[in-house]
């Protein structure tokens, strides 16, 4: 069974080909980052516009890569929340067309439940029931992943997502979009504990999330050290920033898959490829026998492959969509599709 998908959430136009769910034939990936770099972060309309030149190409060059023709597609999966409005409406109109030209099914799939299934391209061995943390750009969540088409969600952010917060800490320092690798690349070469950043809502069996005041007192570090004239020593900033993101994702997680009686745990999510939380991940976990799952680098950033895994689980429980299916940017993890 070929699936084709198709993922514009924000600033990169992926079309992926996978056959029977886990197979990528093909995840060709457009990147904007350039384009937003000067900016120092996404400009939706920017964003929009890029996706519209791009879409199609795209979809012809991962077809062309996996050899499939849009005659042999069995369906169409697409990203229709959450993520920017006029970026998603790309993707989705471009699905939507497909769909009713060549009469194939249609499939409206939750970004972050992508990012969640780009664990099973990377790992044929995974299967539910297990736990996962998301971490990105715009989310960070604790899922519980009872089945291929059964979630739980435990906790969110209440505010800042990590990687938000890693984009904004490393712009305030100078350095250029995405700030994420920045901060990670600079972190090793400096002390995780030379500054005491505070933790919020650490209190045991609390999986909510918070990192905005997190990001205040970073930001009142850097302003207060210039103001007396003192300075400081970036690597030392951002290996205790990191440290103390790192430490909350890891403890929260840990303390999830307690609370759920999980012993799998897959992180997902473009922060996932932060090495610090990789090395944290994987102590804590072996430490508490919890065997740890990640999907490779290219599949942890935003691609069309980890929404065909998603599709295609949706398409054998029939959960098709009509051509009334419509961008949702705020669409919830929870939320039954439409």
């Amino acid at each position: 069974m070929y699936t084709l998908a198709l993922e514009t959430s924000c600033d990169e136009t992926s079309a992926a080909v996978i056959l029977d769910g886990r197979n990528i034939l093909s995840n060709v990936i457009s990147t904007q980052v350039p384009i937003h770099r000067k900016f120092g972060g996404v400009v939706p309309e920017i964003a929009s516009r890029q996706h519209i030149e791009y879409v199609m190409p795209i979809i012809d060059e991962a077809l062309s890569q996996a050899a499939v023709t849009l005659q042999e597609v069995d369906h169409i999966g697409v990203t229709y929340g959450p993520g920017l409005v006029g970026a998603l409406l790309v993707g989705v109109a471009a699905a939507k067309a497909i769909s009713f030209a060549l009469d194939k099914p249609l499939i409206g799939v939750n970004h972050m439940e992508g990012h969640i299934f780009a664990n099973f391209l990377s790992h044929p061995d995974l299967e539910p029931p297990f736990l996962s943390l998301v971490v990105s750009g715009g989310h960070t969540q604790l899922v519980c992943i009872e089945g291929y088409n059964s979630f739980k969600l435990l906790g969110q952010t209440r505010d800042d997502a990590a990687g938000e917060a890693f984009d904004k800490i490393a712009r305030v320092m100078g350095y250029p979009y995405p700030g994420g690798p920045q901060i990670d690349k600079l972190a090793k070469e400096g002390n995780p504990n030379a500054i005491i950043f505070p933790k919020a809502l650490h209190e045991r069996n609390n999986f909510e999330f918070s990192f905005s005041g997190l990001k205040s007192a970073v930001l009142n570090y850097l302003h207060t050290q210039e103001q007396r004239g003192l300075g400081y020593v970036a690597s030392d900033v951002a290996a205790s920033f990191q440290k103390t993101v790192v430490d909350t994702l890891v403890e929260k997680t840990i303390n999830a898959a307690a609370y759920c009686g999980m012993k799998k745990i897959a992180v997902a999510g473009g922060v996932a490829a932060n090495s610090g939380l990789a090395e944290a991940m994987e102590t804590a976990c072996r430490t508490h026998g919890y065997t740890l799952y990640r999907p490779e680098p290219v599949l942890c950033t935003d691609n069309g492959a980890m929404i065909g895994c998603r599709a295609y689980y949706m398409a054998m429980e029939g959960r098709f969509a009509d051509l009334t299916l419509n961008a949702n940017p705020a669409l919830a993890i929870t939320s039954s599709q439409r």
